[in-house]
């Protein structure tokens, strides 16, 4: 299994823009943005932690299980 990060539909569901998300999280915009577009994306337990915080979110929130790609029938 994989893991798939759901910042970009969790902080659209709460109104949260890149740049306001990069703002609050205090995470800087090239990240937001990266994650937005690429949420397989390895991402750092901090900056991960910040982000959840500025969304009001457990950070378990914004992980998903996915199956890996090359398992896929």
């Amino acid at each position: 299994m994989a893991l798939r990060h759901r910042v970009r539909e969790i902080a659209e569901a709460k109104g949260f823009s890149r740049t306001k998300l990069s703002y609050r999280s205090e995470v800087s915009y090239k990240v937001i943005n990266s994650l937005w577009n690429n949420p397989n994306r390895v991402i750092n337990t901090d900056v991960l932690y910040r982000i959840a915080q500025a969304l009001g979110v457990h950070v378990a929130d914004l992980l998903e299980e996915v199956p890996d790609e090359d398992t896929k029938v």
